[in-house]
C-alpha cells in the first residue's frame, strides 16, 4: 500500500487535520518518508522532539478539551506524539524559534461583509472606486459663549467648534480650561496617564494663528482631545496601561492620532485603560466613574469614558474588542460610537485581537461622535483589515419610516430597564417603525475561543517570559491567568468557533434585510458578543437615569472584597444601544440624534465636577 494512503488509514486520532506540505521539504528541513526517489513525504515522520509523555498525559489533557480516547488510542497517540505533533511547536520552542512582532497580522483576515452586504466600494480588476462621502452636520447657532469655564468645558464639540470657528473662543483658552480641570479632578478619577501640556499649548497657539489667517480646517480644529493610551504618539509615552510597558515611547504617531492632528485637533492627554485593554485597573490604580466615585468607570476605555463625562477633554478615542466602548459609555453616561470593523485603521494601536479590535469616538453628544468619525475614517496601508468604505450622513434627513428591530424577550428582563422600554416607545413616537426580530438560541459565548486565542498569541512573549507577573491584576479573570489557560485551547475548536462566527454573521445579515436598525439593552451578553464578532457598528447613548443600590464592577465577584452598597440608592445615567448595518453609521447616528433630542437627558453633568 502507498505510504501516504497507509498512513491516512492508520493515522492516530486527530492527526488527519494537521497541515503539511506535499512538496519536498525546504532546504534545512528534516527529510521525511522513504529515501526511494519519487516517494512523497508523509505525516508522522518528523524527528522526535519534545518531552517524553505517557498515556496518563493524554488522559489528563482530555479533561481540558472534553474529548475521550480509548486506552488503545491513547497508547498509539503516546507512541507517535513526538514524531507527529511536537515538531510543529518548533516555532515557539526552538531551536529555530521565530518571535513574531505584534504588528504582523494573521494571514487570514476577517471580512464582515458576507451574505450579500457591501462596503459601498466597487472593486474592479484595475482599481477600487469608492462612492463619494456625504457629510452634512446639523445647522444651528451655538448660542452665546458661557461665562463660566465649567460650562464651556462641558459643551459638546458641535458648539465648541462653532465658537472657535467664529473666534468667540480661542483654542488656547479652551486648552487651558481642560488642563486646569485635569489638574484639579484627575486625582479623584485616575483617568489620565500622561498630560501633554507643552505640546497641547503649542498646538493651540498654532490653531489660533491658522484660524485667524483664514485657514480653518474643520469642526475639530482647535478642539483638545484625549486618546486611550494604546494609540502610539511620537515621542510621548504609550504604556498600554501595563507595568511592563510603562516606559515605552513610540517614534511615530498612530494613523488615528495623525488624522486628528491633521484635522487641527489638539492632543492634551493619554487616557487610562485597564492593563492591556481589560477592565478599568491599570498600573496607576482604578479609574473611577465621575457619577459614582465608589465604582470603577468600566473598561477597558475607562479613561476616555471618565475624562469625557467629567469635562476634562473635548472628546476622546476609545477602542473595543468585546465591549470596551459600550460598557464605559453606558456607565459614565457618554456617547460611544463603535465603528464597523475595518472602517477606522488601527495602525500604530496596540493589538489585542486582529480580527476584533476597533477604534472609535467617545463624546458628550451623538453628533460629536460623527464629527470625529468623519476625521478618522478610511483605510490605511499598514492595517490590512482596513477597507475603503462610504460615509453617508445628513443630519437633516428625517428618521420617520426607519425600521427598528428589537427582541421582545430581552426588553422584558434584565439587563433591560424601564429606560430601555421607554426608549422603544420614543422610537415609535418619532415615527420609526418597530419590528420584533429573533436570533437562533446558539451558544454565542463559544465565539470567545477566538478572542482568547488571538489575545494570548498577541502577548505570547509576555506570558512565556513570565513578565505577566508584573501586571497589577492577578485575579482569575485578569489577562495573566487567561493568557496561560488559552495555551490549552483546542485548535479544532478555534476553527469551529470561526465557522460559527460565519453562521452568526449570516444571521445578522438576514435580520438587516428586515430592519434598518436594532435597539438593544447595551449590556445584553449575546448581542454585545455576537455584534463584536460580526463587526457591526453600534451607538451607545444616554437615554435616562436609574437607581443603583450597589456599585457595579467588570470583575468577577470576590467575597473577600464586597462591592459598596448604597442606602438610599444612587441615581446614575443609563444608556441604550443602537446597531446598524455594516458601514451604515450615518443611519445609526441620525436615529440617535433624533432620540437624543426627544429624550432630552444629555445636558446633565456629574455632580462634583461642575466647578
Amino acid at each position: 500500500m502507498n505510504t501516504r494512503r497507509q498512513f491516512l488509514v492508520t493515522a492516530p486520532l486527530g492527526l488527519v487535520g494537521a497541515l503539511v506540505s506535499c512538496r519536498m521539504p525546504d532546504q534545512g528541513s528534516p527529510v521525511s518518508g522513504s529515501a526511494t526517489p519519487g516517494a512523497p513525504s508523509a505525516f508522522g515522520t518528523l524527528p522526535a522532539a519534545g518531552p517524553d509523555i505517557t498515556a496518563a498525559t493524554f488522559a489528563e489533557a482530555e479533561k481540558l478539551t472534553q474529548v475521550t480516547m480509548t486506552a488503545a488510542e491513547r497508547k498509539q497517540a503516546t507512541e507517535s506524539w513526538r514524531t507527529s505533533m511536537a515538531g510543529y511547536l518548533e516555532r515557539r520552542t526552538g531551536p529555530r524559534k521565530v518571535v513574531i512582532d505584534d504588528a504582523i497580522a494573521p494571514a487570514t483576515l476577517w471580512n464582515p461583509s458576507i451574505g450579500g452586504t457591501t462596503t459601498a466600494a466597487t472593486t474592479t480588476a484595475a482599481t477600487t472606486v469608492v462612492a463619494r462621502d456625504r457629510f452634512v452636520r446639523s445647522a444651528g447657532d451655538p448660542g452665546p459663549l458661557p461665562t463660566r469655564d465649567a460650562d464651556i468645558a462641558f459643551a459638546p464639540v458641535t458648539r465648541l467648534s462653532r465658537w472657535i470657528e467664529s473666534r468667540t473662543l480661542t483654542a488656547e483658552r479652551l486648552t487651558k480650561i481642560y488642563l486646569d480641570r485635569i489638574q484639579r479632578f484627575d486625582p479623584k478619577l485616575r483617568c489620565v496617564i500622561t498630560v501633554t501640556k507643552d505640546f497641547a499649548l503649542a498646538q493651540a497657539r498654532k490653531a489660533d494663528a491658522e484660524i485667524a489667517a483664514g485657514k480653518y480646517r474643520g469642526p475639530l480644529h482647535g478642539i483638545p482631545y484625549g486618546v486611550k493610551d494604546l494609540l502610539d504618539t511620537a515621542g510621548i509615552a504609550t504604556t498600554w496601561g501595563a507595568e511592563p510597558f510603562r516606559n515605552r515611547v513610540p517614534v511615530t504617531d498612530s494613523a488615528v492620532v495623525k488624522r486628528l492632528n491633521d484635522a487641527g485637533a489638539i492632543l492634551i492627554a493619554k487616557l487610562s485603560l485597564g492593563a492591556l485593554a481589560l477592565n478599568d485597573i491599570w498600573f496607576g490604580g482604578q479609574t473611577m466613574n465621575p457619577w459614582l466615585l465608589e465604582e470603577g468607570a468600566s473598561g477597558s476605555s475607562a479613561g476616555p469614558g471618565a475624562a469625557t463625562a467629567a469635562g476634562l477633554v473635548g472628546f476622546s478615542i476609545g477602542s473595543e474588542t468585546g465591549g470596551s466602548i459600550v460598557s464605559p459609555s453606558m456607565r459614565c453616561g457618554v456617547t460611544g460610537l463603535r465603528p464597523t470593523f475595518g472602517r477606522v485603521p488601527r495602525s500604530g494601536a496596540m493589538t489585542l485581537c486582529w480580527s476584533l479590535d476597533k477604534l472609535g469616538p467617545m463624546t458628550r453628544s451623538v453628533e460629536d461622535a460623527m464629527l470625529v468619525l468623519h476625521a478618522i475614517t478610511g483605510p490605511d496601508a499598514l492595517d490590512h483589515a482596513s477597507v475603503p468604505s462610504h460615509l453617508d450622513y445628513d443630519a437633516s434627513v428625517p428618521v420617520k419610516g426607519l425600521r427598528v428591530g428589537y427582541f421582545p424577550a430581552w426588553m422584558k428582563e434584565a439587563p433591560a430597564t424601564d429606560v430601555d422600554r421607554a426608549t422603544l416607545e420614543a422610537v415609535r413616537k418619532l415615527g420609526m417603525e418597530t419590528k420584533a426580530v429573533t436570533l437562533p438560541d446558539w451558544p454565542y459565548g463559544s465565539l470567545m475561543v477566538v478572542l482568547f486565542a488571538e489575545a494570548a498569541a498577541a502577548f505570547e512573549e509576555l506570558t512565556l517570559s513570565g513578565k505577566d507577573d508584573l501586571l497589577k491584576s492577578q485575579v482569575k479573570d485578569a489577562w495573566p491567568n487567561l493568557f496561560r489557560q488559552s495555551r490549552f485551547l483546542s485548535a479544532v475548536d478555534f476553527v469551529q468557533a470561526d465557522r460559527l462566527r460565519r453562521l452568526v454573521a449570516m444571521e445578522m445579515a438576514r435580520i438587516f434585510t428586515e430592519v434598518d436598525l436594532l435597539l438593544v439593552p447595551s449590556l445584553r451578553d449575546e448581542m454585545l458578543t455576537l455584534s463584536n464578532f460580526t463587526g457591526h457598528p453600534s451607538l451607545t447613548m444616554r437615554a435616562g437615569f436609574v437607581q443603583v443600590s450597589e456599585a457595579r464592577s467588570d470583575w468577577a465577584p470576590d467575597r473577600a472584597n464586597p462591592l459598596p452598597k448604597f442606602s438610599p440608592p444612587r441615581r446614575v445615567p443609563h444608556g441604550i444601544t443602537l446597531l446598524g448595518r455594516l458601514f451604515d453609521e450615518g443611519t445609526v447616528v441620525r436615529a440617535g440624534l433624533a432620540l437624543e433630542k426627544a429624550l432630552n437627558v444629555v445636558g446633565e453633568n456629574p455632580p462634583g465636577f461642575q466647578g
